[in-house]
């Protein structure tokens, strides 16, 4: 994998394209709009408003560069359709955690796509990159900030 390539699933790639026209249709009006309020104001040398819409407005454009070179340097997870046996980027596993006999389901992705409220983990992240080559049945430990470890079994792969 090069530097610059987004590991991305069909799914993460859309939402990126949809915020790129979020971004592009609405959120530029509306900053737009700002802009020319506070330049109502008059004087801009003391204006704090056009000076925060103004900073708004940078950021507004660097999240679109920043998208617009993930989405052209994306390479599409392929989730997985022949039933393999071993996890991988795209496949969803089902854990327990065997301190607190808790079962979780995640989804392995890319860094740019992770979202661990939304049951997506990255495939650097401790237990992503511990999970990766995996079979149900397996136990994992992964390590914690404070220096312990958290052990997972693997029950199985969607």
């Amino acid at each position: 994998m090069d530097n610059n390539e987004t590991l991305l699933t069909q799914e993460g790639l859309e939402e990126l394209k949809n915020e790129i026209e979020d971004l592009k249709v609405n959120r530029r009006k509306e900053v737009a709009g700002k802009i020319k309020e506070a330049l109502a104001f008059g004087d801009i040398s003391e204006n704090s408003e056009y000076d925060e819409a103004k900073n708004e407005q940078a950021e507004v454009e660097r999240r679109i560069v920043k998208l617009e070179n993930m989405i052209k340097n994306a390479r599409i997870i392929q989730d997985s359709k022949e039933k393999t046996g071993i996890i991988n980027l795209g496949s969803c596993v089902k854990v327990e955690d065997l301190e607190f006999n808790e079962e979780m389901e995640y989804k392995i992705v890319g860094s740019a796509e992770a979202d661990p409220f939304k049951g997506k983990i990255s495939n650097v992240s401790p237990l992503g990159k511990n999970l990766i080559g995996k079979k149900p049945g397996e136990t994992v430990s992964v390590p914690t900030p404070d220096g312990g470890t958290v052990e997972y079994k693997i029950l199985n792969i969607n």
